[in-house]
């Protein structure tokens, strides 16, 4: 990143952008999370400081400890999926795209991993353009 930015600043930041997102360090520990209360998949407080595979469904552990260990490896930076969900009022289906990504430090030293999460369904609705302030 070039620049520092306040922590008050980034903070905010990290409750503003349009994506929800969790950390993980890299003995697979769940560090914090963003967004708690407009959260796509709620977690309760009492998550922090624990494994992630308390926190993951049973269907899905199993991709979820293979992507990691991959990271962990090397081998792989990222993973990306998109599942449909019922969401907003109407609990019509929405398309929630959910990314992976591993953490490394300037030496590609495995640091621990990003999952982020959103609702592209606002998206996928874009029809030719809107310029700024239209």
């Amino acid at each position: 990143m070039i620049g520092e930015l306040p922590k008050e600043v980034l903070d905010a930041l990290l409750e503003t952008i349009p994506v929800e997102f969790s950390v993980l360090d890299h003995n697979d520990t769940v560090l914090a999370w963003n967004n708690h209360e407009t959260r796509i998949f709620k977690r309760p407080e009492a998550a922090l400081g624990r494994n992630v595979r308390q926190c993951h469904p049973e269907k899905s552990l199993e991709k979820v400890e293979q992507i990691i260990r991959e990271m962990k490896a090397g081998t792989r930076d990222q993973a990306r999926f998109w599942i449909d969900l019922p969401l907003g009022e109407n609990k019509q289906p929405h398309k929630v795209l959910i990314q992976y990504f591993a953490l490394r430090d300037p030496q590609k030293n495995y640091l621990g991993c990003l999952e982020a999460s959103m609702d592209v369904h606002d998206i996928q609705q874009l029809k030719g353009q809107q310029r700024l302030l239209d």
